[in-house]
């Protein structure tokens, strides 16, 4: 089976991307992209794929998967209550080796990241460390968020007892098709324009698809909604508004895109957990 392309979208504030995901099981989705990638599996049982490597696994499940390495896990639906828990942190390999190449405390990291060419998997220990980390950061701002990466990184490249999963002869050769040039073109589109009105099915005709269609193919290659991704570029761009001029809270929300004041707090809240106006009396505060 031929792996899909997803294209990573990280958020504004942040150069790498974080995601928590709480479903009743995973789903296999067999595929590859460009970003190094730490993926934990919590209250899981199931398979994972990694390259030529399927292996069962049960219970706490984390591994790195280096750059265009197709990957994925199955898991069996979960019958005991609760939910299954995925943790994902997709870092840009340009950005990552750039980090690497100018910082010296980094050069650690180095032997890790050619390792997870092939994927790696960690030992129990290891994974538990890591998964209170990682919990920590589903609340953190984007300055906690990456002190919590470099401390998994750090528990990662310590672990003795990690193993590499694909075989040593394993390869795969990336190659792009005319569905990422679209993604591509679509993305594009939406960064240029974000704060200007846009419609599903003018996206729907960039990509040369229908309106149904297209939202199935953003959502599987970008893992989120359309919608969602305006709303994190808009939000992102408020918020350099509040911190950098005195405008209106009502002059912002129109000059990012939004349609009434309402909906704009009602989004802002949503993404950052506090209206408009607590952000900006928040950083007022702290710089007195």
């Amino acid at each position: 089976m031929k792996p899909m392309f997803e294209k990573i979208l990280p958020r504004p504030d942040c150069s790498w991307r974080f995601w928590l995901y709480e479903t009743d099981e995973v789903e296999f989705e067999w595929h590859h992209h460009p970003e190094y990638e730490i993926a934990l599996i919590l209250n899981s049982k199931g398979h994972r794929y990694v390259g030529d490597s399927v292996e069962a696994y049960d219970g706490a499940d984390m591994a790195l998967i280096g750059p265009d390495l197709p990957h994925s896990w199955c898991s069996q639906p979960v019958h005991s209550g609760g939910s299954v828990q995925t943790y994902v942190a997709q870092l840009p390999a340009p950005w990552l080796h750039s980090m690497m190449s100018q910082a010296p405390e980094l050069e650690g990291l180095r032997a890790l990241m050619q390792e997870s060419e092939r994927g790696i998997l960690f030992s129990r220990s290891v994974t538990q460390k890591a998964a209170r980390i990682f919990a920590a950061l589903a609340t953190a701002s984007p300055l906690e968020r990456f002190i919590g990466l470099l401390q998994i990184l750090t528990l990662q490249a310590g672990d003795k007892n990690a193993r590499t999963l694909a075989s040593a002869g394993y390869t795969f050769t990336a190659q792009r098709d005319s569905y990422c040039e679209r993604i591509d073109r679509v993305v594009g589109y939406i960064y240029e324009n974000y704060c200007q009105p846009l419609r599903a099915d003018e996206l729907a005709d960039l990509a040369n698809m229908s309106t149904n269609h297209f939202h199935r193919f953003f959502k599987q290659r970008t893992e989120q909604t359309f919608t969602e991704l305006v709303n994190q570029l808009r939000i992102g761009k408020a918020c350099s508004l509040l911190i950098n001029s005195d405008q209106p809270i009502s002059a912002i929300s129109d000059l990012c895109g939004f349609n009434n004041l309402s909906n704009f707090n009602r989004r802002f809240r949503y993404l950052k957990n506090m209206t408009p106006s607590q952000f900006r009396a928040r950083l007022r505060q702290t710089k007195l």
